[in-house]
């Protein structure tokens, strides 16, 4: 019982008011929390490959503080995955590729991870995640922690870092690395509808010559209330058959292809397990 009586935080309410808002006027890809402003990541900031020894002792560390992070908030029940679906979806894929994922938490890029952990091969058990520009330079505390240096690939405004990136990706995907990718683009919080996608994902999946991997995770009501008076969310993480460019068409035509077929699957799984259509503006 009490639990049930604690009051809604004003900030999440804010927060949902504004994703009602954006999927009314179709504003997808537009972020709903109150980061920091962005500060443009420059080439010298940024070590994609790692290959600094820096680099190197704060990525350990980082894993190591952010594996004990999370388990220790799963432990605690704060943070639930209820179950792994479709894992053999992952396991057909042998070398490189892009899974993607809606985005809704900052918990759901360890849940993708936690899920195909015991199952990425030897010599290649790290999972890079693309993020924000501004979540890398200027994200405070713990999360910023983690976001710098819990093999983040971050994006930028700045064009050099840009190439940079993208050289970074290729060279990853090429040699056999998993790269998580929220076409989406913003966070939404524990929102459960599949949001319109952006190319990017799916043009680099193509540039590299590796297939993409779509996860979805969909949500369901815990019986416990969060200490922002919300329902804790039950994760379950699913892992659909994976999308290979064909060979017929051209780069930009597979990237539509591979986007729209993303987008597809995660409507048809995500119609199946709530049991209704998809409809926004609801």
């Amino acid at each position: 019982m009490m639990e049930e009586s604690i009051a809604k935080a004003p900030d999440r309410l804010k927060i949902l008011e504004r994703i009602a808002e954006h999927e009314r006027l179709g504003l997808w890809d537009k972020d709903v929390e109150d980061d920091p402003e962005t500060i443009v990541l420059t080439p010298d900031k940024v070590d994609y490959l790692g290959k600094k020894l820096s680099s190197k002792i704060g990525t350990f560390l980082a894993n190591r503080a952010a594996v004990r992070f999370y388990e220790k908030e799963i432990k605690k029940g704060d943070f639930i995955i209820k179950d792994v679906r479709g894992i053999e979806n992952f396991k057909s894929v042998n070398g490189g590729a892009v899974i993607t994922c809606n985005h809704f938490s900052v918990y759901d890029n360890y849940a993708v991870y936690r899920a195909i952990r015991d199952y990425m091969p030897k010599g290649h058990k790290l999972l890079y995640k693309v993020i924000r520009e501004g979540n890398y330079t200027n994200f405070k505390g713990l999360y910023g922690y983690f976001f710098r240096h819990c093999n983040t690939l971050p994006l930028s405004s700045h064009p050099k870092t840009m190439m940079l990136f993208m050289q970074a990706a290729d060279e990853l995907l090429r040699r056999g690395e998993k790269i998580l990718i929220y076409p989406e683009q913003a966070m939404w919080w524990n929102y459960r509808k599949p949001r319109p996608l952006k190319s990017g994902a799916f043009r680099l999946a193509v540039k590299s010559k590796v297939p993409i991997i779509p996860a979805f995770i969909t949500m369901e009501d815990s019986e416990k209330t969060g200490a922002d008076g919300f329902k804790l969310q039950e994760y379950t993480v699913w892992f659909l058959p994976p999308l290979y460019p064909k060979e017929e068409l051209s780069d930009k035509e597979n990237a539509e292809y591979l986007k729209t077929a993303n987008f597809d699957c995660w409507k048809n799984l995500y119609e199946e397990v709530y049991g209704v259509p998809l409809k926004y503006g609801e």
